[in-house]
């Protein structure tokens, strides 16, 4: 009986072990999230962040090079956090939302500008 009771905890540690390796369509999925939706997310950062450089007077010049030089770092978390996250979908909503949202922003603000 004890060597059932061992092959039945081997068999239920393997389908465990199994089921939480990620499949390739999920691997592709982060890889996909973590370059599009950081790429997204630090461009309407860029944008909006330069927009209100201007707006605060600073010279456009300044406002880019100030905000390329942050984009490269938050770029770099933002891939980073859509491979730790828990939860794709929320990496999703956050990146390509934010982005998008930060775009909207930046671009009624440089319209209010001009």
């Amino acid at each position: 009986m004890s060597d059932e009771l061992v092959d039945v905890r081997l068999a239920l540690a393997a389908s465990a072990k199994a089921e939480s390796l990620p499949t390739r369509a999920q691997i592709l999925a982060r890889i996909a999230a973590s370059l599009l939706g950081s790429y997204a997310f630090v461009w309407g950062l860029t944008s909006l962040g330069i927009a209100l450089g201007v707006g605060a007077g600073m010279s456009y010049r300044e406002a880019q090079t100030l905000l390329f030089l942050l984009a490269f770092l938050v770029f770099l978390a933002c891939f980073c956090w859509a491979f730790v996250a828990a939860r794709l979908a929320r990496v999703w909503a956050v990146l390509a939302f934010g982005g998008a949202l930060m775009t909207v922003a930046a671009w009624l603000l440089s319209h209010a500008l001009v």
